[in-house]
């Protein structure tokens, strides 16, 4: 095995716990759209899938969508829910624990490091920058720009063209299954994360290659792939 080159990461539920802002944000939606309330604990279940299906889901109070709610209606609940996530200003959102100890750690140690995320774009950059994260990453890659999102291997398969890696030589860390399928389907090693958004399901259930409770344990595991 070769030793690991680029290490992508998710955001949300991974290095950002941001549920506290897209909570308020889908809660004065469907608010506005004169749907039921939903509550934070409700939307930590929502997220993972993009913007799209967590205002769906608010909007459907479940995790599986009410086929009955037409186009007209979600393009509303979207844009109603970027303005009012954009005017949040990410206050409620914070780091989780060592996030950014452990990103100078592998960015000082050489490794490339890279953003892969489900979130929309536009709200990303800010996000990085207001966390003070945003230097570390090489290339940032949101959810809309590819055609398709994780579980799709799509970004990080464009990783790997772009510095001319083999799949060995890239590790996906992240929260949810969605990370985890990415990185099967991109050939690539996986690290999962036991405490963010996996819609009430232990991480360990998509078969990582490595699980851990703490970004922490990452650097061990990056050295441990070195020697292998």
């Amino acid at each position: 095995m070769s030793s690991i080159k680029l290490i992508a990461f998710d955001l949300d539920g991974t290095l950002l716990d941001s549920v506290p802002d897209l909570a308020v944000a889908a809660e004065q939606t469907v608010k506005a759209l004169g749907f039921p309330s939903v509550t934070e604990e409700q939307v930590r279940d929502y997220v993972g899938n993009g913007a799209d299906v967590l205002i769906a889901r608010a909007l459907s109070r479940s995790l599986a969508v009410n086929p009955d709610l037409d186009a007209e209606l979600l393009d509303k609940a979207r844009q109603l829910f970027d303005d009012y996530y954009e005017k949040s200003g990410h206050q409620l959102s914070h780091l989780y624990s060592q996030v950014r100890e452990t990103l100078e750690q592998l960015y000082q140690a050489g490794f490339v490091l890279a953003l892969v995320t489900n979130k929309p774009s536009k709200f990303v950059p800010e996000v990085l920058k207001k966390h003070r994260i945003d230097t570390f990453f090489a290339d940032v890659i949101g959810g809309d720009t590819f055609s398709d999102k994780k579980p799709s291997p799509v970004a990080l398969n464009w990783l790997l063209n772009k510095y001319h890696l083999q799949p060995q030589q890239m590790l996906m860390v992240g929260d949810s299954k969605n990370d985890i399928l990415a990185a099967k389907n991109a050939g690539c090693l996986s690290f999962g994360l036991t405490y963010g958004y996996n819609h009430g399901e232990p991480i360990s259930d998509s078969q990582p290659d490595f699980v851990s409770d703490c970004i922490t344990d990452l650097v061990d595991v990056v050295q441990v792939c070195a020697h292998l």
